[in-house]
């Protein structure tokens, strides 16, 4: 077992639309200790989102390597990379991404479709999680019921519910009101000190001041770490 469950190297990624090339990433080469709380840091626009989402497998870099917990994730086949991120990655984003017409329980299910979790066993860990998150009263819930803040902890929830030992977050409480970040940051901490390791990006310093590790990008290369 790997100390660094997350190592980049030498990490490029560029698009192309038309004639004009951007390059996200510039030769990105990190490392993520197993059981950390880190935060990736910098302007908007600079790289911080593309890198998070070529760690979790959402992506492929243009040049280098992204080891998670010392597989090469850049060789996977697309069904073998699904397979990684159902097992050991729960992803949450700054936007929910909720599914509308499902209640809180059902949209934590959809992320044990394809988990081997026994279809009966489903809503009993959907309502665990939901309740470990503070939400024991708004299983039935709707997205449209509850706050911004009891949506991110439903997101939260569904992104625990396969357990993966890492959690990438992308701007988790960018969209909500200083009292519902209390509530969601609190949730964060507590599942560190349970032993998972988090990656959040972020532009809230509140959230760096906190964390084991800052990982500052600029322009598309670490300037920081």
């Amino acid at each position: 077992m790997t100390e660094m469950i997350i190592k980049t190297e030498n990490l490029h990624k560029t698009y192309a639309t038309g004639k004009v090339t951007t390059a996200a990433l510039r030769g990105v080469s990190l490392e993520i200790p197993r059981g950390s709380f880190s935060c990736i840091i910098g302007p908007s626009g600079h790289g911080k989102s593309t890198l998070m989402h070529l760690i979790g497998g959402l992506d492929r870099p243009t040049v280098g390597r992204v080891l998670v917990d010392g597989t090469d994730i850049s060789l996977l086949s697309s069904s073998r990379l699904a397979e990684l991120r159902a097992g050991k990655i729960g992803f949450v984003f700054q936007f929910f991404n909720l599914l509308q017409n499902l209640t809180a329980e059902e949209n934590v299910e959809t992320a044990m479709m394809f988990s081997g979790i026994p279809e009966k066993a489903q809503p009993v860990r959907a309502r665990e999680l939901l309740s470990l998150v503070g939400l024991a009263e708004k299983f039935r819930a709707k997205p449209s019921e509850l706050s911004g803040g009891q949506q991110q902890r439903v997101a939260i929830a569904r992104a625990l519910a396969n357990d993966p030992e890492i959690l990438l977050m992308d701007e988790p409480t960018g969209n909500l009101d200083s009292a519902a970040e209390g509530e969601v940051l609190e949730i964060l901490f507590q599942l560190h000190r349970q032993g998972k390791t988090v990656v959040i990006v972020t532009h809230n310093n509140e959230i760096a001041r906190q964390a084991g590790g800052v990982i500052e990008i600029r322009d598309g290369r670490v300037v920081a770490a």
